[in-house]
């Protein structure tokens, strides 16, 4: 199986220059698709170049969303790199075995990255099926941005095409974030009408133990289809009674 290059999602990036150098390692390694999500200075940034050293292909073909969401949506699996994440329930997977994992899948992956000072948000965390982090010495453990772009670059293309697939029987690839997103939308449609977030004070939590729920198991596409279904003959169901 020959997966596609995973995309690389840098998330309110801070520097041009740091934009530039992760554009550098991913293109050492084979990785082309750089996706920026509202990046602080704005795209195109004039300070990118000189320090991507020839990666223009890369900054050329960059992509900005204004949503992390929106970056993610044609996405089926995505690695989250973090230090933190506890908040959630994921697999933490180091970056040699997400390689291997991403080389299995017939389906594109993502690699997101958080800002430079501060890193990922939890709320960011949570379109992640997966926490990526690198072992290091932990009296010691300060990575900037390219150099974690690098770790993670290098793994995928150490990881080569030879890695045997693990098969699971009727199940094809997970489904695109996007459609993931409709799903959750609808669970929280239906579940706002009901009166389900409530009282104002745990609002944020059940949202976030929702989009945790429905994030991790890494549904396909089938059955992200077959859960929206269901929603929809409940509902359908409960309106019909109230009629």
């Amino acid at each position: 199986m020959s997966a596609a290059p995973p995309a690389v999602i840098l998330v309110r990036p801070q520097l041009g220059q740091n934009i530039g150098s992760c554009a550098r390692a991913m293109l050492n390694f084979g990785l082309t698709d750089l996706r920026l999500v509202a990046p602080r200075d704005g795209w195109p940034n004039v300070d990118a170049g000189p320090s991507a050293s020839g990666a223009d292909s890369v900054l050329a073909d960059a992509r900005v969303f204004d949503t992390l969401q929106e970056a993610v949506a044609d996405l089926h699996y995505i690695y989250a790199t973090t230090v933190r994440g506890r908040e959630l329930t994921r697999p933490v997977v180091t970056p040699h075995r997400a390689a291997a994992e991403m080389r299995e899948r017939d389906a594109p992956s993502g690699l997101l990255f958080g800002p430079e000072r501060s890193g990922l948000l939890t709320t960011d965390l949570v379109v992640a099926h997966a926490i990526l982090t690198v072992p290091v010495n932990p009296a010691f453990g300060s990575l900037n941005l390219a150099q974690a772009v690098l770790l993670a670059a290098y793994e995928w293309y150490q990881a080569g095409a030879t890695t045997e697939a693990s098969v699971l029987a009727n199940y094809d690839a997970p489904a695109a974030h996007g459609e993931l997103e409709g799903l959750i939308e609808a669970f929280d449609a239906e579940l706002t009408a009901a009166g389900y977030f409530a009282p104002p004070e745990t609002v944020a939590a059940k949202r976030m133990t929702l989009r945790n729920l429905l994030t991790r198991p890494a549904y396909s596409g089938k059955e992200v289809r077959t859960l929206r279904g269901m929603v929809t003959a409940f509902t359908g169901r409960r309106r019909s009674r109230q009629t």
